[in-house]
């Protein structure tokens, strides 16, 4: 459950401790996006993404009768979720998210926590984990919204730039990456679930020296630095954060606001209806 990290395996290796130097802020969506579950005694519990597996204990924790499982692709993230598995009741499985599927019986809720936003066309994607669930079974997501905000458009910027074209021009982010609000709507409805959606903007207040540099160097940074020897990284690195100081001045009580868009999509297959 985690925004660090594409879900294929690639060059970039992605860092747990990074990450969680702001998972407070992190947890927030993912807390506000299960408060719309109301599953009641769940059996089979998923989370696609599950990162560093700190968010799918909690889902162990509110249901301590299913068996819940977090699938991720990083080997890193998962090394850290094994801290937290607990045998019979919570298990950790590599897999990537655009492939891996469910065996046996259907899934009661199935959890991805900022984790669409790296797998291009995840419509359908989604219409294929709507049809895991049973009658009664809840599909839930959350995907970062702020692809055309000064910390993505910024990095995408150089990226393209005449220094760094040619080399980073496939990892650059890309503003199409999610969708809006209606469209996650119609794909939920159009699967045969009821929908909840809707759209949150966070603003976080964060300290220290380029704190917003911080946050992003867990996340959309880390395929970017991946392609570059140290000195370019450096280099770049340094644009950036000069780049995103200018865009998220510091306060006059030395703290900074980045404000993160987040956009919700919850799917209730009604009690009594199999999946088409």
């Amino acid at each position: 459950m985690d925004e660090a990290r594409p879900p294929e395996e690639g060059a970039a290796r992605w860092d747990p401790q990074q990450y969680l130097r702001h998972a407070g802020e992190r947890a927030r969506p993912f807390a506000d996006l299960l408060g719309r579950v109301d599953a009641a005694g769940p059996r089979r519990v998923v989370d696609l993404g599950c990162g560093e597996g700190a968010l799918t204990a909690s889902l162990a924790s509110r249901w301590p009768d299913a068996e819940v499982t977090g699938v991720d692709s990083s080997a890193e993230m998962l090394a850290a979720a094994e801290a937290h598995a607990v045998p019979g009741r919570l298990a950790f499985v590599a897999g990537d998210v655009r492939d891996w599927s469910p065996a046996g019986s259907p899934l009661d809720v199935v959890v991805s926590n900022a984790v669409l936003h790296w797998v291009p066309g995840h419509a359908e994607l989604l219409r294929r984990w709507a049809g895991w669930l049973s009658p009664g079974g809840w599909l839930a997501v959350q995907v970062p919204g702020n692809f055309r905000a000064p910390t993505h458009a910024l990095l995408t910027e150089l990226c393209r730039s005449p220094e760094w074209a040619g080399r980073l021009d496939d990892v650059a982010p890309d503003p199409d990456a999610v969708l809006d609000p209606a469209a996650y709507l119609d794909v939920l409805t159009g699967a045969g679930l009821e929908a909840d959606v809707w759209e949150t903007t966070y603003l976080h207040v964060l300290s220290g020296r380029d704190p917003v540099l911080s946050w992003v160097s867990g996340t959309v940074l880390r395929p970017v630095l991946a392609r570059l020897d140290e000195r370019d990284a450096a280099e770049l690195t340094g644009q950036y954060a000069a780049a995103l100081r200018r865009a998220y001045p510091r306060r006059p009580d030395g703290s900074t606001v980045l404000p993160f868009r987040r956009v919700f999509a919850v799917g209730h297959r009604p009690d009594g209806v199999s999946a088409g």
